[in-house]
């Protein structure tokens, strides 16, 4: 199967390249005489070239042996993007799965055994400059502000040779912008909106660049403050548009060039996010209806600290970069939805994140006949987290439950700390201009290692409560409690090499087509409890100790080119993934207590396209698709009892998805330039989790279901003036309410998430 596939794409893409190739053969060149209108018609009607940094160093977008989707700021300005919304309907391949704000995961070529993957790590790394923020695993991860971007890079399929760990099924690469030290720039954006079913929309962003010391210093500060109103309203809190969003900070980059081969960039972010409530929803209590008895929190608080200093010395640049963040995250989560809210039964966890980052690299100057890079990169993480699991104080009363001090009835400390050093390197070697390979390699250790804190207790609250009110046999009187005695974890260690190979070559000046083969892999996990036994139910699991890291290796055949006098742009990849030792998040079923562990393998395959076409002047067209099947193949049966999983389960990513935008620009009045745009995007249904209970062998597990097929659309009209621009929006303007998240854990009421009730607003932009 692995051939046919494979040699198709290499049919496909020959026809691809050398089709529009002779199309662009036959054009005429433009006459020497041409004048200088005609000169800036063609510019006006050509497509950009794009300049990525997706192999530590400068290059066309087009040249680079990996599938890239890249956004500029402009782009993300124009399509209504500030946040992780958006950027996955505009990348082939890639969704978005989010419960809530704060609580993202994104899954790229059907990588990805549910959308939460609580316990783990993502499968698609995200980084903001050089820092990997999904390294938070299964607590609450920042959705940061996307203003004043220099770029976004989406690097698909496994990136572990230059990003490390976690980069399983792709990388993230949020850039900010450098100040300018040759003059005064300025710019805000205000967003105001409404939405069906809920309320205003606020967002704030705002910039200044000044120049300090011409030519040589210059800093640059951006602020941002959102507040939206919900559109969720909770039933048990009594509060409507209960997810409301406040989320505000900003960054300042001071920039230092005292001459032509040095240069230091100090950067200092501070984001906090703080939705009120989840927004996840229990369709049988009404579309946009939840359930708790106190709002979901997932909220975020972090500040990172950046010095990159850099070198360019005859032949290659040294960089230097080095990153301190601090993260506080809040989740507090209603568990009590499996007992019918027959009594109270919640968690609220406190974690706190201090992550350090060092990379220096050494790589080339490019144009000669060998290209080469070297790097080492070390990384260490503290998570302390504070597990504090209660009932109300209202509810012990009532039942004659007594000896605790307050409401929480098992309370403990832990802490994780996590290890990654690594050296890697790349060099490309060309034959001739249009041919070339890319080999690279690196070699890493992680460790990671769990400890359980003095000073914890347990009681038999949970037993006495289920006892009490759903088997309906009331037993009053004091709780058994016990302490939870400190424990240090076993420590996980593990080295391995990371490779990449790539055979490039340019059949024309235009296109360039390459096959790669490449690995990724996630470091160990530990489990939190490895070793409790559940108070409930004491035959069901022992938490393990943790998971093994797991790998994967892909193979890629890709194009990339421009055609037509650069209008129209385009690439496609066709990939096979072999998935080993697959980390997966497990729920004992019994206390909802989460563990990670290992199962056997499995396989993603399938085709990516992105065009972008100038089909008329003031047109622009942009499509994008992916088309995937990712199913288990290799599992034993005592695998299958642990997980839930069945051979040839799908994975949970779409079978199909794209998105098409059309715009069109005119000039309405003279220095006015108008344009309006529709977007569609399409996205499948995929499963929520594996379909069995994990624990209970050929159990169907209660919670599995799959989201809607859904296909929704975005419009656009905007006016550019000199400094400003005014635009009008219609998000979701038919008001769909399709399913695109369902939560695989047991104990939530509600678990469904559903698209953003349709959105109309206006977008007023300034720039000096």
């Amino acid at each position: 199967m692995r051939a046919i596939l494979l040699a198709s794409a290499c049919a496909i893409a020959q026809a691809v390249v050398i089709a529009p190739a002779q199309a662009q053969a036959q054009q005429q060149q433009p006459a020497a005489s041409a004048s200088q209108t005609e000169r800036q018609s063609r510019e006006d009607t050509t497509l950009e070239e794009v300049i990525v940094t997706a192999t530590r160093r400068e290059e066309r977008l087009r040249d680079v042996p990996v599938s890239i989707t890249a956004l500029s700021q402009e782009e993300l300005n124009e399509r209504g993007i500030v946040n992780y919304d958006g950027l996955a309907t505009a990348t082939p391949g890639v969704v978005l799965n989010r419960a809530s704000a704060n609580f993202n995961n994104f899954t790229a070529r059907g990588i990805g055994t549910n959308g939460y993957g609580a316990n783990l790590q993502s499968t698609v790394a995200i980084y903001i400059d050089e820092l990997p923020i999904s390294s938070n695993g299964n607590s609450t991860i920042l959705d940061p502000s996307l203003y004043d971007i220099e770029r976004i890079e989406f690097l698909r399929g496994p990136q572990g040779t230059l990003f490390g760990s976690g980069s399983l099924a792709g990388a993230l690469r949020i850039l900010t912008h450098d100040p300018d030290p040759t003059g005064f720039d300025a710019s805000f954006l205000v967003d105001l909106g409404t939405m069906e079913e809920g309320g205003l929309r606020q967002r704030y962003n705002a910039m200044v660049n000044v120049p300090l010391i011409e030519d040589k210093l210059a800093l640059r500060v951006v602020g941002f403050s959102r507040n939206e109103e919900g559109w969720v309203d909770n039933v048990g809190t009594g509060i409507e548009n209960s997810n409301s969003l406040i989320q505000y900070g900003g960054r300042a980059i001071l920039l230092w060039e005292p001459n032509d081969r040095f240069s230091a960039r100090l950067m200092y972010s501070r984001e906090i996010s703080n939705p009120h409530d989840s927004s996840l929803t229990n369709p049988t209590r009404g579309e946009y209806v939840r359930l708790t008895d106190r709002p979901d929190l997932f909220q975020s608080d972090m500040a990172n600290y950046n010095a990159t200093l850099e070198y360019q010395f005859d032949g290659a640049l040294l960089t230097s970069s080095t990153t301190q963040s601090d993260y506080t995250g809040l989740f507090y989560v209603d568990l009590a939805g499996t007992y019918a809210q027959a009594f109270p039964f919640a968690l609220d966890a406190e974690a706190y994140d201090d992550t350090f980052v060092q990379e220096v690299r050494l790589v080339s100057d490019p144009g000669g006949r060998v290209d080469w890079s070297l790097g080492g990169f070390y990384f260490r993480k503290r998570r302390d987290v504070d597990y504090n699991y209660r009932g109300t104080e209202e509810f012990m009363a009532a039942q004659g439950f007594t000896g605790l001090t307050d409401e929480y009835y098992l309370r403990f400390g832990s802490h994780f700390i996590a290890h990654e050093v690594a050296a890697f390197g790349q060099l490309t070697y060309r034959f001739t201009p249009d041919l070339w390979v890319t080999g690279g390699l690196r070699y890493g250790t992680t460790d990671a290692q769990g400890f359980t804190e003095p000073g914890g207790y347990n009681s038999n609250y949970l037993t006495r409560a289920y006892v009490a009110k759903v088997l309906n046999f009331p037993n009053p009187g004091p709780l058994v409690i016990t302490a939870v005695p400190p424990v240090t974890g076993v420590k996980a260690e593990e080295s391995g090499l990371s490779y990449r190979l790539s055979l490039s070559w340019r059949p024309t000046p235009s296109v360039t087509t390459y096959a790669a083969v490449s690995t990724g892999f996630r470091p160990p996990i530990v489990n939190a409890r490895a070793g409790a036994v559940s108070t409930i139910d004491p035959t069901d699991i022992v938490i393990p100790d943790g998971a093994t890291s797991d790998n994967l290796i892909n193979y890629e055949l890709g194009v990339k080119g421009r055609w037509f006098g650069g209008r129209l742009v385009a690439d496609a990849a066709v990939y096979w993934i072999d998935w080993n030792d697959i980390q997966v998040q497990a729920n004992r079923v019994s206390d909802s207590v989460q563990f990670a562990t290992n199962i056997g393998g499995a396989t993603s395959k399938g085709v990516e396209v992105s065009v972008v076409a100038i089909p008329a002047d003031g047109w622009t067209v942009a499509l994008t698709g992916g088309v995937n099947e990712a199913k288990v193949d290799d599992l034993t049966p005592a695998e299958a009892a642990i997980s839930g999983a069945v051979l040839d389960a799908r994975l949970a990513g779409p079978e199909l998805q794209g998105s098409l935008r059309v715009n069109y620009e005119w000039q309405p009045a003279a220095g006015m330039t108008a344009n309006a745009s529709v977007a569609v995007s399409h996205v499948g249904s995929f499963p929520n989790s594996f379909p069995n209970t994990p624990g209970r062998p050929l159990v169907p597990l209660p919670t599995y279901d799959d989201t809607d097929a859904y296909t929704f659309v975005n419009a656009n009209l905007a006016v550019a003036f000199k400094e400003f621009t005014v635009a009008a929006y219609v998000e979701n303007v038919f008001d769909d309410h399709s399913v695109n998240y369902i939560h695989p854990e047991a104990f939530l009421d509600g678990r469904y998430g559903r698209l953003r009730p349709r959105t109309i607003g206006v977008r007023v932009g300034y720039e000096y």
